[in-house]
């Protein structure tokens, strides 16, 4: 039988993870055709919702449906749109459903989406979110009520690696308080300032896969650092990116090597391309950890 994600959460494989986006409208065909190429290279598929605060397709529907088709999935689950309600109506939706890893995050604000004049819910925030579903896992609810079924998730959470902000660093231990098995990293670039990131939380435990976000120009990196907290892109990675005839394929270099060197550094790489996974084999490969299809 194919190990779970749980499984290889406990071993020591180099694990890989991947973005899956839903689609803005009904038509599943393109998250589907990108899990497809990521058919035996990713361990587990990170279902986004509402990412970056722009209306798509529930994460539990796209959940379903790469579970039917094979796929091991985590679904993710943001306290932006829900209130306590709702949060844990959605966990046991989806356990129900045969989902079995959640992530949970805040969620960025709706100010900064398709949707500018949204009404931002942020009931309970991720540390609570967290604390409600152990709750969940050992029988209860939120307020103290039993609940049939225990839903035997695995959760994760999510983290920057910018030091310069303590109070994260601070969230992040409560996040691992709270129950969480693995943390999803921001978009990593510079590897030194990684590095030290995991110096500094060596004592919590917990697997960290680290995002990468293949580059697809200088314009692109600029835009990064000005635009997404907590991503910092060398100034020298955009004058190669500048400097290259092929800015696509310079960052899919930069990235490979990113990986080859987090390697040593974390338990995985949680690759999220801007547009589709055709060229995360690709990827995968230059890096040393994958072997194309």
């Amino acid at each position: 039988m194919p190990r779970t994600f749980k499984e290889k959460l406990l071993s020591d494989d180099f694990l890989v993870t991947a973005e899956i986006t839903p689609p803005k409208g009904t038509d599943l065909s393109e998250a589907l055709g990108d899990a497809e190429i990521l058919r035996g290279l990713a361990d587990a598929l990170n279902v986004t919702d509402n990412q970056r605060a722009v209306m798509r397709m529930s994460p539990l529907a796209v959940s379903k449906a790469l579970l039917d088709n094979g796929h091991e999935v985590i679904m993710q689950l943001t306290c932006r749109d829900r209130n306590r309600l709702a949060l844990q109506s959605d966990v046991l939706a989806a356990y129900s459903l045969g989902v079995r890893n959640i992530s949970v995050m805040s969620g960025d604000h709706t100010t900064k989406g398709d949707h500018p004049r949204a009404r931002p819910v942020f009931d309970i925030d991720s540390v609570q979110l967290l604390g409600a579903i152990r709750k969940m896992k050992e029988g209860f609810d939120l307020s103290g009520n039993e609940i049939g079924g225990l839903p035997d998730l695995t959760v994760g959470a999510v983290s920057n690696t910018d030091l310069s902000k303590p109070m994260q660093l601070l969230k992040l231990r409560k996040k691992i308080k709270m129950g969480a098995e693995f943390i999803q990293t921001q978009a990593v670039y510079d590897t030194g300032q990684f590095q030290t990131f995991m110096e500094h939380i060596v004592d919590m435990d917990v697997p960290v896969i680290a995002g990468v976000i293949p580059l697809k120009s200088a314009k692109m990196a600029r835009s990064m650092n000005e635009n997404i907290p907590g991503i910092k892109v060398p100034p020298e990675m955009i004058d190669s990116m500048e400097n290259a005839k092929d800015p696509a394929w310079e960052g899919l270099s930069i990235c490979a090597q990113t990986i080859r060197e987090l390697k040593g550094l974390c338990r995985g790489v949680h690759v999220m391309p801007i547009g589709s996974h055709s060229r995360t084999p690709e990827l995968l490969e230059m890096a040393g950890i994958r072997k194309e299809k």
